[in-house]
């Protein structure tokens, strides 16, 4: 079987976050760091501070890179491998560049059943970029095609930044929140 990338041939291959895009924020700024400090002083160990802090970091950074990832693990004293095994292991956390208004839709099979290819593609076609293909040119949209949005009882759902929309999302529902993200009625993904 031939695998769709090919080997690593150079004599010094890149690790695995050091493939990934780079930001031009390479630290947080106090503000950030002494939020960070404060959410970690809640807790009994400061590695269980890594998921909020990897929220602040997608906020501040625009999208978890090994910068970001650096940079918490900087804000923390705790180690970035840890850092980089919970970024890389949750969802949640934008590995690249997304637009203002991303939006995640779900294909699992719930959601497949009652239309989640039709919608995707609809999607694809009103916001004019492909999933996974990265921010449009204007940095407004970006589209994702995901696994689960955890609504399984009454998809197909999408989730627009950090709004999940899982009752009745057909072409009407759609069009009402692509307009909604338009007139700035949504919370932006990033800065």
């Amino acid at each position: 079987m031939n695998h769709p990338q090919p080997p690593e041939t150079s004599d010094k291959p890149l690790a695995t976050g050091e493939r990934l895009p780079k930001t031009e924020l390479k630290d947080f700024g106090p503000e950030a760091v002494k939020e960070i400090l404060a959410i970690a002083a809640k807790y009994p160990d400061k590695l269980a501070a890594t998921l909020p802090a990897l929220h602040i970091a997608q906020r501040d950074f625009g999208f978890v890179g090994l910068d970001a990832m650096k940079a918490v693990a900087k804000a923390l004293s705790i180690p970035e491998g840890h850092v980089f095994g919970v970024a890389s292991f949750y969802s949640m956390y934008q590995k690249h560049p997304v637009g203002r208004h991303h939006i995640q839709v779900c294909t699992n099979i719930s959601c497949a059943l009652r239309g989640a290819a039709k919608l995707l593609e609809k999607v694809s076609e009103r916001t004019g970029v492909e999933p996974g293909a990265g921010p449009s040119a204007d940095g407004e949209w970006s589209v994702e095609e995901v696994e689960c949005l955890a609504s399984c009882g009454s998809g197909p759902c999408l989730q627009v930044n950090h709004d999940i929309y899982d009752e009745d999302v057909d072409e009407a529902k759609l069009e009402s929140i692509l307009e909604g993200c338009k007139r700035g009625e949504y919370r932006a993904w990033a800065k």
